[in-house]
């Protein structure tokens, strides 16, 4: 019998990229929580295409979904506006989302959890695995340590991205990450 593992997924590309890594060692489900996307338009988007993949893929793997919560990303984020991607405010926002991970997979039953996060060159994996083990000792439930990236994870997501026509943000999700991002567009066009 597989361990029962939940997955919080932040888009369908990142995701494209990990599941055949969980899907033969564990019974995966799949939580959608990203507080940090700004517009409510935007988080929809993303989990319909998600959702999406999921299907098209053939996965089909279970999805616990959560309601829009933008109001929890910005009490963790104020005062942090200015800071630069990577930084206290992202590791706030990891921190959020994987401690909700966890949190739900303690009341439905999940030995494990971790995330996609990971898959991206833009995060630190070393980052997310410690805080990941620290809210797993907090909430009682372990973590899977993993970095995605590794093992041509972030070059499958992009291929799987091509192959099944997904929607690819050109950003995290926060307003901060959007601004920075268009910032850097603007840079390059100059």
């Amino acid at each position: 019998k597989k361990s029962k593992l939940l997955l919080h997924v932040c888009c369908a590309p990142c995701s494209s990229g990990v599941f055949h890594r969980l899907v033969d060692f564990f019974d995966v489900s799949v939580l959608f929580y990203n507080p940090n996307i700004t517009e409510k338009a935007e988080y929809y988007k993303r989990q319909q295409e998600f959702v999406r993949f999921n299907k098209e893929s053939g996965l089909n793997l279970p999805i616990l979904e959560c309601d829009y919560d933008g109001e929890s990303f910005k009490q963790i984020a104020k005062g942090l506006e200015n800071e630069k991607e990577g930084g206290e405010r992202c590791t706030r926002c990891f921190k959020l989302r994987l401690t909700k991970t966890a949190q739900i997979a303690l009341k439905n039953g999940f030995e494990y959890f971790t995330t996609t996060l990971s898959v991206s060159p833009y995060k630190n994996a070393d980052k997310l695995n410690i805080l990941g083990q620290e809210i797993a000792n907090e909430v009682g439930v372990k973590y899977l340590t993993s970095d995605f990236k590794k093992q041509n994870g972030y070059l499958l997501s992009i291929e799987n991205s091509k192959k099944y026509d997904l929607y690819r943000q050109d950003y995290c999700g926060c307003i901060y990450s959007k601004l920075e991002s268009e910032k850097t567009k603007m840079c390059k066009m100059k």
